[in-house]
Protein backbone atom coordinates (compact mmCIF):
# COMPACT_ATOMS: atom_id res chain seq x y z
CA UNK A 1 0.00 0.00 0.00
CA UNK A 2 1.26 3.32 -0.94
CA UNK A 3 2.59 5.94 2.03
CA UNK A 4 0.38 8.63 0.79
CA UNK A 5 -3.37 8.10 -0.01
CA UNK A 6 -4.87 11.27 -2.44
CA UNK A 7 -7.84 11.87 -2.27
CA UNK A 8 -9.34 13.17 -5.45
CA UNK A 9 -12.32 15.52 -5.85
CA UNK A 10 -13.25 16.48 -9.81
CA UNK A 11 -15.70 18.79 -10.00
CA UNK A 12 -17.24 17.40 -12.98
CA UNK A 13 -20.04 14.90 -13.37
CA UNK A 14 -19.80 14.67 -17.35
CA UNK A 15 -18.40 11.19 -18.80
CA UNK A 16 -15.91 12.84 -21.13
CA UNK A 17 -15.08 15.41 -18.44
CA UNK A 18 -11.51 16.90 -19.47
CA UNK A 19 -10.79 17.49 -15.64
CA UNK A 20 -11.16 13.90 -14.69
CA UNK A 21 -9.00 13.61 -17.41
CA UNK A 22 -6.86 15.58 -16.39
CA UNK A 23 -6.64 14.55 -12.90
CA UNK A 24 -5.61 11.46 -14.18
CA UNK A 25 -2.95 12.78 -16.24
CA UNK A 26 -1.74 14.00 -13.06
CA UNK A 27 -1.61 10.82 -10.96
CA UNK A 28 0.61 9.64 -14.08
CA UNK A 29 3.20 12.07 -12.99
CA UNK A 30 3.03 11.51 -8.99
CA UNK A 31 5.91 9.19 -7.24
CA UNK A 32 5.36 5.39 -6.72
CA UNK A 33 4.21 6.44 -2.85
CA UNK A 34 1.55 8.25 -3.92
CA UNK A 35 -1.57 7.20 -4.61
CA UNK A 36 -5.07 8.81 -6.06
CA UNK A 37 -8.51 7.56 -5.11
CA UNK A 38 -11.27 9.64 -7.05
CA UNK A 39 -13.98 10.02 -4.69
CA UNK A 40 -17.49 10.07 -5.55
CA UNK A 41 -19.96 13.24 -5.50
CA UNK A 42 -22.15 13.02 -7.83
CA UNK A 43 -24.69 11.07 -5.50
CA UNK A 44 -24.97 13.16 -2.33
CA UNK A 45 -28.17 14.91 -1.86
CA UNK A 46 -28.39 18.15 -2.25
CA UNK A 47 -26.60 19.59 1.87
CA UNK A 48 -29.57 20.25 4.05
CA UNK A 49 -28.62 20.74 8.03
CA UNK A 50 -31.78 18.86 9.11
CA UNK A 51 -30.07 15.91 8.19
CA UNK A 52 -26.47 16.43 9.51
CA UNK A 53 -27.46 13.77 12.62
CA UNK A 54 -28.83 11.06 9.64
CA UNK A 55 -26.33 11.77 7.42
CA UNK A 56 -26.76 9.39 4.12
CA UNK A 57 -24.04 6.90 3.13
CA UNK A 58 -22.50 8.94 0.67
CA UNK A 59 -22.40 11.48 2.75
CA UNK A 60 -20.12 9.00 5.34
CA UNK A 61 -18.75 7.20 2.18
CA UNK A 62 -17.61 11.11 0.86
CA UNK A 63 -16.26 11.72 4.77
CA UNK A 64 -14.73 8.36 5.25
CA UNK A 65 -13.00 8.83 1.66
CA UNK A 66 -11.29 12.19 3.34
CA UNK A 67 -10.43 11.11 6.67
CA UNK A 68 -8.66 8.42 5.21
CA UNK A 69 -6.53 10.74 2.67
CA UNK A 70 -2.98 12.13 3.79
CA UNK A 71 -4.12 14.92 0.90
CA UNK A 72 -6.09 16.09 -1.11
CA UNK A 73 -6.65 16.69 -5.34
CA UNK A 74 -9.09 19.48 -6.30
CA UNK A 75 -9.72 19.57 -10.16
CA UNK A 76 -12.38 21.12 -11.54
CA UNK A 77 -14.04 23.03 -14.46
CA UNK A 78 -15.64 26.85 -13.92
CA UNK A 79 -19.27 27.19 -14.30
CA UNK A 80 -20.31 30.83 -14.82
CA UNK A 81 -16.99 32.08 -13.28
CA UNK A 82 -17.19 30.07 -10.26
CA UNK A 83 -16.95 26.21 -9.16
CA UNK A 84 -19.80 24.33 -10.08
CA UNK A 85 -22.52 23.64 -7.35
CA UNK A 86 -21.82 19.26 -6.98
CA UNK A 87 -18.76 20.94 -5.65
CA UNK A 88 -19.87 23.24 -3.39
CA UNK A 89 -22.50 20.84 -2.51
CA UNK A 90 -19.33 18.34 -1.12
CA UNK A 91 -17.87 20.94 0.31
CA UNK A 92 -20.79 21.78 2.60
CA UNK A 93 -21.19 18.35 2.82
CA UNK A 94 -18.05 16.94 4.47
CA UNK A 95 -17.90 20.13 6.75
CA UNK A 96 -20.78 19.27 8.72
CA UNK A 97 -22.07 19.51 10.88
CA UNK A 98 -20.21 21.81 13.15
CA UNK A 99 -16.96 20.66 14.44
CA UNK A 100 -16.88 17.44 12.34
CA UNK A 101 -15.14 18.97 9.07
CA UNK A 102 -13.48 16.00 7.66
CA UNK A 103 -11.40 18.41 5.25
CA UNK A 104 -9.74 20.24 8.03
CA UNK A 105 -5.61 20.17 7.70
CA UNK A 106 -5.30 18.09 4.57
CA UNK A 107 -2.97 19.71 2.58
CA UNK A 108 -4.78 20.26 -1.26
CA UNK A 109 -3.79 21.23 -4.71
CA UNK A 110 -6.06 22.53 -6.89
CA UNK A 111 -6.50 22.49 -10.51
CA UNK A 112 -8.36 23.40 -13.60
CA UNK A 113 -8.98 22.92 -17.23
CA UNK A 114 -11.03 24.15 -19.61
CA UNK A 115 -11.44 24.73 -23.25
CA UNK A 116 -11.33 28.44 -22.60
CA UNK A 117 -7.82 30.96 -22.50
CA UNK A 118 -8.60 31.52 -19.22
CA UNK A 119 -8.18 28.04 -17.92
CA UNK A 120 -11.13 28.02 -14.89
CA UNK A 121 -8.97 30.95 -12.91
CA UNK A 122 -12.05 32.24 -11.41
CA UNK A 123 -13.15 28.94 -9.96
CA UNK A 124 -9.96 28.58 -8.63
CA UNK A 125 -9.78 31.15 -6.62
CA UNK A 126 -13.31 30.92 -5.58
CA UNK A 127 -12.67 27.17 -4.31
CA UNK A 128 -9.16 28.64 -2.54
CA UNK A 129 -11.39 31.10 -0.72
CA UNK A 130 -13.74 28.24 0.52
CA UNK A 131 -10.58 25.80 1.13
CA UNK A 132 -8.99 28.76 3.21
CA UNK A 133 -12.33 28.99 5.68
CA UNK A 134 -12.43 25.32 6.00
CA UNK A 135 -9.04 25.00 7.29
CA UNK A 136 -7.66 23.65 4.21
CA UNK A 137 -4.43 24.56 3.71
CA UNK A 138 -3.52 25.20 -0.05
CA UNK A 139 -0.64 25.05 -2.52
CA UNK A 140 0.38 28.48 -3.61
CA UNK A 141 2.54 28.22 -6.10
CA UNK A 142 2.58 26.85 -8.95
CA UNK A 143 -0.77 28.31 -10.07
CA UNK A 144 -1.91 25.89 -13.30
CA UNK A 145 -4.61 27.20 -15.06
CA UNK A 146 -4.94 24.80 -17.84
CA UNK A 147 -6.00 25.56 -21.72
CA UNK A 148 -6.97 22.08 -23.32
CA UNK A 149 -7.55 21.89 -26.83
CA UNK A 150 -7.56 18.69 -29.38
CA UNK A 151 -4.56 16.72 -29.10
CA UNK A 152 -4.05 17.35 -25.27
CA UNK A 153 -3.68 14.12 -24.08
CA UNK A 154 -1.73 11.62 -26.21
CA UNK A 155 -3.78 7.74 -26.67
CA UNK A 156 -2.65 6.65 -23.15
CA UNK A 157 -4.18 9.67 -21.64
CA UNK A 158 -0.96 11.68 -20.43
CA UNK A 159 0.02 14.78 -21.36
CA UNK A 160 1.09 15.28 -25.16
CA UNK A 161 2.80 18.23 -25.29
CA UNK A 162 6.30 18.04 -23.82
CA UNK A 163 6.30 21.74 -22.34
CA UNK A 164 3.13 21.35 -20.77
CA UNK A 165 4.04 17.59 -19.25
CA UNK A 166 7.19 19.61 -18.06
CA UNK A 167 5.48 22.68 -16.28
CA UNK A 168 2.72 19.84 -14.88
CA UNK A 169 5.27 18.17 -13.49
CA UNK A 170 7.20 20.64 -11.64
CA UNK A 171 3.71 21.32 -10.41
CA UNK A 172 3.44 17.98 -8.82
CA UNK A 173 7.00 17.47 -7.82
CA UNK A 174 5.67 20.80 -5.38
CA UNK A 175 2.17 19.25 -4.72
CA UNK A 176 4.23 16.64 -3.62
CA UNK A 177 6.78 18.19 -1.22
CA UNK A 178 3.63 20.07 -0.20
CA UNK A 179 1.83 16.87 1.22
CA UNK A 180 5.05 15.14 2.45
CA UNK A 181 5.83 18.49 4.59
CA UNK A 182 2.43 18.15 6.20
CA UNK A 183 2.43 14.91 6.77
CA UNK A 184 6.43 15.55 8.60
CA UNK A 185 4.65 18.36 10.44
CA UNK A 186 1.95 16.35 11.96
CA UNK A 187 4.08 13.52 13.02
CA UNK A 188 6.46 15.75 14.70
CA UNK A 189 3.57 17.70 16.32
CA UNK A 190 2.39 14.20 17.57
CA UNK A 191 5.83 12.90 18.96
CA UNK A 192 5.60 16.33 20.89
CA UNK A 193 2.89 16.00 22.39
CA UNK A 194 3.11 12.67 23.19
CA UNK A 195 6.93 12.89 23.99
CA UNK A 196 7.42 16.16 25.41
CA UNK A 197 11.24 17.39 26.02
CA UNK A 198 12.51 17.44 29.69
Amino acid sequence: MSKYQIAVVVGSLRRDSINRKLAEAMAKLAPAAFSFTHLEIGDLPLYNQDEDSTPSEPVKRLKAGITAARGLLFVTPEYNRSIPGVLKNALDHASRPYGQNAWAGKPAGVLGASPGAMGTALAQQHLRNILAYLDVPTLGQPEAFIQVRDGFFDENGAIANADTRKFLQGWMDRYVAWVMDAAHNREDAYLQARFPPG
